[in-house]
């Protein structure tokens, strides 16, 4: 060992061991468990699930009415059935003997950009379009994010869904928003921007083209102060719950090895005809 990695490690002290780690959200020690300063015994009990999501993340209780929104949201978006491609990997992986931590990771991991980013994504895309708001007002910052996005091919997130013609878990989220916006609890401002997107969305066509889950969620998410990352790991909190029971339903089922298709279908071969191997193969080696 070199002389200067020796004496680094003398000048290590029991501290710089200890702040290694260090953290403002757990305080724990033999016969204490603190969370934010909030001992465990006292939480148990007088605060929900969503309460304690806001506390670990935020650092502080939420007012009565944050929770309860926040929990709306929580609520909405456990599961969208084994059509969800995170839904159909976890009960796919349940079969395969991986135990129920392997079923939950293997669906938890589909959530990405594509398919559970959508989310993060408007919250993102709302973010901005609230930053233009002051220069050039809500209806032209609109239009100028819907143009930038059609023009590059790309759709809004958060909008349209490829199987609802109207996503049934909008209309109660936006109610709620609307309630609480009446209280005073939230601004609105967020809001605003969503339905204006909504509105120009749907000019000049038959059928609207509503806020999705994502969009619907993205609004309290944006509304209540969480950052577009923090919307993500919200909604992963969420669709973990339904990631959970059908993991455990087709733990349960019993069938071994279940692939994405029933046993009698195939895929679809796409490739060359089927051929035999030449008998003799000649090599140019010069």
């Amino acid at each position: 060992m070199s002389t200067a990695r020796e004496g680094a490690i003398e000048r290590t002290s029991s501290r710089d061991v200890t702040d290694w780690w260090s953290t403002a959200i757990s305080d724990i020690e033999p016969g204490v468990i603190r969370f934010r300063g909030y001992p465990v015994e006292q939480l148990i009990g007088n605060i929900g699930f969503a309460e304690m999501i806001w506390l670990m993340v935020r650092g502080e209780l939420p007012a009565a009415g944050q929770a309860a929104l926040l929990e709306k949201a929580l609520v909405a978006a456990v599961d969208h059935g084994p059509q969800a491609p995170s839904i159909a990997a976890a009960r796919m992986a349940a079969t395969c003997g991986v135990g129920m931590h392997g079923a939950m990771s293997t669906g938890v991991g589909l959530l990405g950009d594509v398919h559970g980013g959508a989310g993060q994504q408007c919250m993102q895309l709302l973010e901005r379009i609230r930053d233009q708001v002051n220069e050039t007002g809500l209806e032209a910052a609109v239009a100028q994010t819907i143009a930038e996005h059609r023009a590059a091919g790309k759709y809004i997130p958060g909008f349209g869904h490829r199987f609802h013609p109207r996503d049934p878990r909008r209309d109660p989220l936006l109610d709620a928003v609307h309630t609480h916006v009446e209280a005073g609890a939230i601004d609105g401002h967020y809001l605003e921007v969503a339905q204006e997107i909504e509105r120009q969305l749907a000019a000049g066509r038959d059928r609207p083209v509503p806020m999705n889950i994502d969009g619907a969620t993205a609004v309290i998410y944006a509304e209540l102060g969480f950052a577009p990352e923090l919307g993500r790991g919200l909604f992963i909190l969420s669709r973990s719950v339904g990631i959970l029971a059908h993991s455990w339903e087709e733990r349960e089922g019993g069938r071994r090895i279940k692939g994405p298709m029933p046993p009698p279908l195939l895929p679809t071969y796409l490739g060359i005809a089927p051929r035999a191997v030449p008998t003799e193969v000649s090599v140019d080696l010069s």
